[in-house]
């Protein structure tokens, strides 16, 4: 059985991580999550020496949980990232991407930037579905139009200002609520139409809810352009776009009340991502992406000195606003390259900054 030194609690594999967690166990892959106590700076090999056997390769998985072990740049086993929201942070992300033998990242446009910064093949996989969630379409939907999501935050304006208006107009789930992955599941296959509108600072995106929607066999209607159409799916084919907000209502009636279009780009969408975007899809292409490339070693910081490798640590901690280990490279850096440890000092000054305006604007609401 190979074995996944996996950079998170257990409790940490929610949402995406969830639906890989267990098709790598599916797979015959088990997964070896650290303890709550673990230090973000704890020593590779400390976490090594809790494995139950040497792991076939080690995964950060992109959680909110701060780990980010010495001695990657150094240790004889093939390193990954997950880069879930590769548009969020991009510079950032990539800095520390170098630590890491593969980067995988979720949205395509972004791997030539990966390969300036010395990654020679970054991985670009997409979201997916959980094939058994959606193994049985349901012949009878009773929801014309179905949502699940966010809408409270910045980056989500336009659903908070679309979504009341359709409630109105439609026969909706209760789009405020929130749900788990499994009521999620049976709302996308109660519903004839599934809409997606994405984050407003990254629009093109195709999110989990797209594939999820096209797996339980409703019709997704989603904005245009969108990274769904570097994966294979075709506008008017799979999926339905729309430009314009305005459009959306017209879109929604035209296809609800031509039930024939409408059962036709529903079944093509299905069954795309049930054939080629399920999680046992990815996680079938993950393992063989590794075994062709991960014993090669090519995380670009192995070839960096040893502070500037640190300062990438101290980086990371100041993104996650743990201080502590932060501080500690401070510490290290001042007494082994001034250099860097300005750089630092201002990594630290500034995450102190957003520290505090974080308070104020949670205070004010």
């Amino acid at each position: 059985m190979m074995v996944v030194l996996t950079l998170c609690r257990e409790d940490n594999l929610c949402k995406e991580l969830w639906g890989y967690a267990r098709a790598f166990r599916r797979y015959g892959i088990a997964l070896s999550c650290v303890s709550a106590n673990t230090p973000p700076d704890a020593h590779i090999d400390d976490l090594l020496s809790a494995c139950p056997s040497r792991p076939d390769f080690i995964l950060s998985p992109d959680t909110d949980f701060c780990c980010m072990p010495y001695g990657l740049t150094e240790v004889d086993i093939p390193t990954v990232c997950f880069q879930f929201d590769t548009y969020n942070n991009t510079s950032r992300r990539i800095r520390w991407s170098t630590l890491f033998d593969i980067p995988v990242l979720f949205h395509p446009g972004f791997e030539q930037m990966y390969r300036d910064a010395g990654h020679a093949r970054p991985l670009t996989l997409a979201h997916a579905a959980q094939h058994d969630f959606y193994d049985n379409e349901l012949d009878e939907k009773t929801i014309d139009l179905g949502w699940v999501g966010r809408t409270r935050g910045a980056p989500y304006a336009t659903r908070k200002r679309i979504l009341p208006r359709l409630a109105r107009e439609f026969r909706m789930n209760d789009w405020a609520a929130h749900y788990t992955l499994e009521e999620t599941a049976e709302i996308y296959r109660k519903s004839k139409i599934v809409l997606n509108i994405s984050r407003d600072d990254y629009p093109q995106d195709a999110n989990m809810r797209v594939f999820e929607a096209m797996a339980a066999g409703a019709l997704l209607i989603t904005g245009v352009p969108t990274n769904l159409s570097t994966v294979g799916f075709k506008e008017g084919e799979h999926f339905v776009g729309y430009e314009r907000e305005e459009d959306i209502a017209k879109r929604i009636h035209r296809h609800l009340n031509d039930e024939q279009l409408r059962r036709r780009i529903a079944r093509a969408g299905r069954q795309l991502v049930l054939e080629r975007h399920t999680y046992d899809a990815r996680v079938g292409l993950l393992v063989r992406f590794i075994a062709e490339c991960g014993n090669k070693f090519s995380a670009p910081a192995r070839r960096k000195r040893v502070e500037e490798v640190r300062l990438m640590h101290l980086d990371y901690y100041t993104s996650m606003f743990n201080m502590k280990p932060a501080f500690r490279e401070l510490n290290w850096l001042a007494s082994h390259d001034v250099r860097c440890a300005a750089k630092g000092a201002y990594l630290i000054g500034r995450a102190q900054v957003r520290q505090s305006v974080n308070r104020v604007q949670e205070w004010l609401r």
